[in-house]
């Protein structure tokens, strides 16, 4: 177990993602540019741009989380190519152990010249094997630095059938056909869903889209939104827009 909670703390974690500087910069420059914009939209006053503009700060974290749920989604993706290359290699008469060296080649064959997560795991798991450690132990290991379900679960079915007995080439075989059969569910879904969510970043910009075309052909139209009483207006307008943002985010945030 303590040889355990080590090769967590040194190997990839796949619920966390740490952006490097260049991406924290870019990040940021994209998130604030574009508040200050809204910003000079909405007020068009020094003190609106850049108050409306430290909203930008906020993105980075916005974005860290995009290529989180990025890479995640990958990662299923790459696990359930293995499960059909370790089923095909268990089907042929090989062993586990061998059916995961093979699983290697397969995927570099299909992956060419790309270092996948999938693929590193998979290596990791085999020199641990070569090193004379358990390989329900290094199959626990990724998964709990997976932290996903289809994974997890695959790493159960391996413990129980290594304590307990059984045919495990059969248990495997069958349980990566049930969870790659699920995961193919999960990717039809995200398929119907990926054609709502270009709808919703379209709603998102629509508004600011509109008030940046009026103020390029009618500025003297919105000249009363920049003073006096429009100025409230404007403020309220857009808490409602920065609302109607979060809760349709809310709402397309889908767990698949």
């Amino acid at each position: 177990m303590e040889s355990l909670k080590k090769g967590i703390q040194t190997l990839p974690n796949y619920s966390v993602y740490k952006m490097s500087l260049i991406q924290y910069v870019l990040a940021s420059f994209i998130g604030i540019t574009a508040m200050c914009l809204v910003g000079y939209l909405f007020y068009q006053h020094w003190l609106g741009v850049f108050v409306i503009g430290l909203i930008g700060f906020h993105y980075p974290r916005i974005r860290t989380k995009e290529l989180l749920n990025r890479r995640r989604s990958q990662l299923t993706t790459q696990f359930k190519q293995a499960l059909y290359s370790l089923s095909s290699s268990l089907s042929a008469g090989r062993s586990l152990e061998n059916a995961f060296k093979e699983a290697i080649h397969d995927l570099t064959l299909l992956y060419p010249g790309v270092d996948v997560d999938v693929i590193r795991e998979l290596r990791i798991i085999s020199t641990r094997m070569d090193n004379g450690e358990p390989m329900e132990q290094a199959l626990l290991d990724f998964s709990i630095r997976a932290n996903q379900d289809d994974i997890s679960n695959f790493a159960d079915v391996i413990v129980t059938c290594k304590r307990m007995g059984g045919d495990l080439i059969e248990v495997v075989r069958r349980t990566s056909s049930v969870i790659s059969q699920k995961m193919d569910v999960m990717l039809e879904i995200e398929v119907l869903v990926a054609q709502k969510k270009l709808e919703m970043k379209a709603m998102m910009g629509a508004p600011f889209v509109f008030i940046g075309l009026l103020k390029l052909s009618a500025s003297d139209f919105l000249m009363p939104l920049y003073e006096g009483a429009g100025r409230m207006i404007a403020t309220v307008a857009l808490l409602l827009l920065f609302f109607g943002i979060w809760l349709i985010s809310r709402m397309m945030d889908i767990r698949v």
